[in-house]
């Protein structure tokens, strides 16, 4: 009897339209093309063949890169869309601070502070009044 190899999680299986790429490749790969053949067709008279092979490359890698790029099962747009968010868009890392209402009945520095405070509101009352 032949052995069929079945995947436990059916929904990362991506449906195949030609030649057994995604309808996502496929329009990818298209627009690739549309944008790169033309660009080699034009600069080779100015560049030559290797420059324009390589300008056709160039062209063409980003489409190339958006349908065959993913990690963790997410697209290249969505997986650099999440990491400028992280580092330019978000706010750093925040410290994690509490306010220690005890500081007053404890005999530490907290206490030293609180004193502090006390005397500059105070001075600052017979500043005003004056």
């Amino acid at each position: 009897m032949p052995y069929v190899n079945v995947p436990n999680d059916l929904s990362k299986i991506k449906t195949k339209v030609a030649f057994n790429l995604t309808k996502r490749q496929l329009i990818c790969f298209g627009c690739g093309a549309a944008v790169g053949i033309p660009s080699y067709l034009l600069a080779r008279t100015v560049i030559g063949n290797t420059g324009g092979l390589f300008l056709m490359l160039g062209v063409m890698l980003p489409a190339f890169l958006l349908a065959m790029y993913e990690q963790d099962g997410l697209p290249l747009e969505k997986v650099a869309r999440n990491i400028i968010r992280a580092r330019f868009l978000r706010s750093g890392p925040r410290p994690y601070r509490t306010e220690n209402i005890y500081a007053p009945f404890t005999l530490g520095g907290a206490a030293k502070k609180e004193d502090a405070i006390a005397k500059h509101k105070h001075a600052k009352k017979k500043a005003r009044k004056g």
